[in-house]
């Protein structure tokens, strides 16, 4: 959580979606014919993101049942809140059954845990290959140079940061934005006036995830809409 009240303006532009799109589509997503993508979400679940805690619910439902429409996709669930408090589930590809773990998390007060989020990350990839990490988060309140080294290794290891940050304070903008890059991700912020535009761009990471670039594409066709036009300009 965050007492800053320095904030860029709320409502993402059209071309700051069309550039997070863009990185989906040149992304690539190295795995064998036939193996499962895996999707690692994560989330701050301290108390600043309360008040937009039930909406994130419907919006990340959207997704993963996107996400459970392809096939072919497993999903961890992480989050952080309170005094330390960090956990996560195992490797799911029920949608229902990673609804019910969601569902039960509630938002408690407490220090940002985004390094932490991190580092485990990089633990399960090294296990066995993670396609993609999104992190849905308000506030940054760590060492920015240790966040950029962790999502550099992550780039490294061919594991892409996509990023949704809520109202979009700067200091924690111009972190997470350089976190993206190194990692070979992307970075997109949200409020309460871009639902639907998240919706979207949470289930694009899904498909992106499960198919690469271009089951990206057809998503976009399907989508209809703002989604439809920004995907039909992506390279290819």
């Amino acid at each position: 959580m965050s007492g800053s009240d320095s904030k860029l303006p709320e409502k993402p532009q059209s071309g700051e979606v069309a550039a997070f799109l863009k990185k989906l589509a040149e992304t690539p997503v190295p795995r064998a014919s036939g193996e499962r993508g895996r999707l690692l979400f994560g989330l701050d679940a301290t108390a600043s993101r309360q008040p937009s805690w039930d909406r994130a619910m419907h919006l990340q439902a959207e997704m993963f049942s996107e996400a459970a429409r392809l096939g072919g996709l497993d999903i961890q669930l992480a989050y952080y809140r309170g005094f330390g408090e960090f956990k996560a589930t195992g490797w799911l590809s029920d949608s229902d059954a990673l609804l019910r773990r969601m569902t039960g998390v509630s938002c408690l007060g407490g220090r940002t845990q985004i390094g932490r989020l991190l580092a485990h990350a990089l633990a399960e990839t090294r296990t066995r290959k993670v396609n993609a990490v999104v992190f849905v988060g308000d506030a940054m309140e760590e060492a920015a140079d240790k966040l950029c080294h962790r999502a550099g290794e992550l780039g490294m290891l061919g594991v892409p940061l996509f990023i949704f940050h809520e109202r979009g304070e700067r200091n924690a903008a111009e972190c997470f934005r350089q976190m993206a890059k190194l990692s070979g991700g992307a970075y997109c912020r949200f409020d309460a006036g871009s639902a639907r535009e998240l919706r979207d761009l949470l289930r694009a990471v899904a498909v992106f995830a499960t198919g690469g670039p271009l089951a990206l594409a057809d998503f976009g066709k399907r989508a209809g809409g703002s989604v439809l036009q920004l995907t039909t300009q992506l390279k290819r």
